[in-house]
């Protein structure tokens, strides 16, 4: 054993350099869409961007903790972590406060502090510290199972809060669990269900199911080996119809009117004229705007602090959830392309590091780290360029908020410390 005053650290600066370039290009584009008058006054707390900077004194505090504990703690108490995430969770359905119709914040004094965006980090502790137990096996049922409740739980308790965007991101963790042993069945029946959601909405339930059919016996017929019985394949229909007519029950019942309005204009559902403006007007005015905004910067972009339409706030959230709007307008398709690039690299450096780890706990970790980061920029920036349905999910490092800030922040630094371990294991 090597004792901790012995021990050896080593940090990957790739990454950590990484994160101080999207943090301060993130900062310079909250000043932008956030101020208010001529002048600016950095320190202006009644301002975005001047709160946004107090978060980022305090991340560095965070980091600097974050570093300082040992490695192995991360793994030893992940479990409580987890438990207090849920607890948290929880206390919202008492104390929390409503901002826009998701009751996701405890208010603190002027300052909010939302609890689903530390829960992801904690999540990601728990299922690492699930699988990489000897006894765990996630090719057995009993495993998967215990592995999907433990991201089931906090999913379910921010969807109940009204915040369908959070809740999206624990998909995330199918990516680890498939790394880990998971049988590819699984991703092969998940990409197939949300396709056959996406026929059974856009062009109905029968047409969704011809294809089913269509596809299912297809298989039977010309794919001899391991092809399965025929009451097999009619079992996978009838599942098929069931799913089906469930989801377009689920979006006529189970969907809020301005959720149904943004998969309809998504899916260029709604056919009548009259009904598709009012609902552009309503649902997709953001996503107007954003559009706009992005295409008005052009391959040079506006500058900085002088686009127009980021000037003229007319875009609702641009400072949050629409603040690649304001990268696009005021950094052009350079700006834009340069943000895409460090997320891309830093996801790639992430599974890099993850895949080098000698321990099995940090292997897992990291994996969870990039497939978080994956879906928040993929999301995010897909909802903000029409790509995909809009839902409400933070740009890392881009959107105000010290929660977002500081969340990722300390999801990025745990595989910083596990990862700068590495050398001590044996």
């Amino acid at each position: 054993m090597i004792r901790e005053n012995q021990r050896r650290f080593k940090f990957d600066w790739t990454t950590i350099i990484i994160y101080m370039l999207l943090v301060a290009f993130g900062y310079l584009n909250i000043m932008s869409a956030s101020h208010t008058g001529d002048t600016i006054n950095y320190f202006d707390i009644g301002q975005s961007y001047g709160k946004h900077l107090i978060f980022i004194g305090l991340s560095l505090v965070l980091i600097v903790l974050i570093l300082s504990v040992e490695a192995k703690f991360y793994e030893r108490f992940s479990g409580l972590i987890y438990v207090i995430a849920i607890v948290s969770l929880l206390g919202l359905f008492v104390f929390g406060k409503d901002i826009n119709g998701a009751r996701s914040w405890y208010g603190i004094g002027s300052m909010t502090i939302q609890p689903s965006e530390f829960a992801k980090f904690a999540t990601a502790l728990a299922v690492a510290k699930y699988i990489s137990d000897i006894q765990t096996n996630l090719k057995t049922i009993r495993d998967q199972i215990k592995a999907v409740l433990l991201i089931f739980v906090p999913a379910l308790l921010i969807l109940l809060q009204n915040d369908a965007g959070s809740t999206l991101v624990y998909a995330a963790f199918f990516f680890v669990f498939y790394r880990e042993g998971l049988q590819q069945i699984y991703v092969i029946i998940g990409f197939s269900l949300v396709i056959l959601a996406v026929l059974a909405l856009k062009f109905g339930t029968l047409i969704a199911i011809l294809v089913a059919a269509l596809i299912i016996f297809s298989v039977y017929f010309f794919k001899k080996q391991k092809r399965g019985s025929l009451l097999q394949h009619i079992t996978i229909l009838l599942a098929c119809v069931v799913f089906a007519y469930g989801v377009k029950q689920f979006y006529n019942h189970g969907l809020k009117i301005h959720q149904q309005n943004r998969i309809s204009l998504w899916l260029r559902l709604e056919k009548d004229p009259k009904k598709l403006e009012l609902m552009k007007k309503r649902e997709a005015y953001n996503l107007i705007q954003s559009e706009q905004a992005i295409s008005s910067g052009g391959f040079w972009g506006k500058g900085f602090m002088e686009g127009t339409r980021t000037k003229g706030k007319f875009v609702p959230e641009q400072d949050t959830d629409y603040i690649f709007s304001t990268v696009g307008e005021e950094w052009g398709f350079l700006g834009s392309a340069a943000v895409v690039i460090l997320f891309t690299i830093l996801i790639i450096r992430l599974l890099v590091l993850a895949e080098r780890q000698k321990s099995q706990f940090s292997r897992v970790y990291g994996y969870g780290v990039a497939s978080i980061f994956f879906v928040h920029f993929t999301v995010n920036i897909g909802m903000v360029m029409g790509l995909i349905p809009t839902v409400g999910i933070p740009l890392p490092f881009f959107s105000a908020g010290g929660s977002n800030l500081w969340a990722f922040t300390i999801l990025l630094f745990i595989f910083i410390k596990l990862d700068s371990n590495r050398i001590n294991e044996w």
